[in-house]
């Protein structure tokens, strides 16, 4: 009796293995279906691949983000330059360069440094501008304007740059160390460009200007940033850098 019954849950045990295996590779199959990439996707796939920030809905699932075509980078930046915003912000961009244009600190011959250049507005209003030789550089890089590299350790030479301009200085993680690179990349009599948040009076930013060590203060002023109150703080470099360094 003990035999039988033994036998039998061995056989309900079997069933019930047999079913679970089945439901399991039923679900990878239409997983499987359901995912399957585009045409386009599948065209494409030959072609480098990169992290994109694009304008599409966020994934729900894994099977939304596995079917997304892949965009090249000159792809996401032809569609983000498109944009009426980029263009409104690079327009504003373009009227503050001009002020420092007025000031004798920027020229088509100038070498600039765009330090958390973010999407590298501020370096197409420059090239548009007609200042040919302008580096951005962000912590995530976002090609072709932007390069990806550390504001607190910038891999440049001293002096090589005849302006460093910043909007990134609020979100600076080391104020001090942000400021000291920029300024040690820019040659003497060269000039360093912050723009900071808020409108505010020289009193006001003496705690970003006092940061420099080997730059005197030119002028601060208020102006608006693509409809943002900024205060802009302009220091002159006037040492070199063996003196500090």
């Amino acid at each position: 009796m003990d035999w039988h019954i033994e036998r039998l849950l061995n056989r309900i045990s079997f069933f019930l293995a047999t079913v679970a295996t089945l439901s399991l590779l039923h679900l990878f199959f239409r997983s499987s279906l359901s995912c399957a990439p585009s045409p386009l996707h599948r065209r494409t796939q030959s072609q480098p691949q990169a992290l994109t920030l694009t304008l599409s809905p966020f994934p729900r699932s894994s099977c939304d983000a596995a079917s997304r075509d892949v965009v090249t980078p000159e792809k996401r930046f032809q569609k983000l330059r498109s944009t009426r915003a980029f263009s409104r912000r690079v327009q504003s961009f373009s009227s503050l360069f001009l002020s420092l244009r007025s000031l004798g600190l920027l020229s088509n011959a100038s070498h600039v440094l765009c330090v958390s250049a973010g999407a590298g507005h501020e370096v197409s209003a420059l090239q548009e501008s007609g200042v040919a030789d302008v580096t951005g550089v962000e912590v995530v890089d976002f090609p072709p304007l932007v390069k990806r590299a550390d504001p607190h350790n910038l891999p440049f030479f001293d002096g090589v740059f005849d302006l460093g301009f910043s909007t990134g200085f609020a979100a600076a993680l080391f104020p001090s160390r942000f400021v000291a690179e920029i300024e040690r990349t820019v040659r003497r009599g060269g000039a360093t460009v912050l723009a900071v948040d808020g409108w505010s009076t020289k009193v006001g930013v003496e705690g970003v200007y006092k940061l420099f060590q080997r730059s005197s203060l030119l002028e601060v002023r208020n102006f608006t940033l693509d409809g943002s109150p900024m205060t802009l703080v302009v220091m002159r470099n006037h040492h070199n850098s063996s003196e500090n360094y």
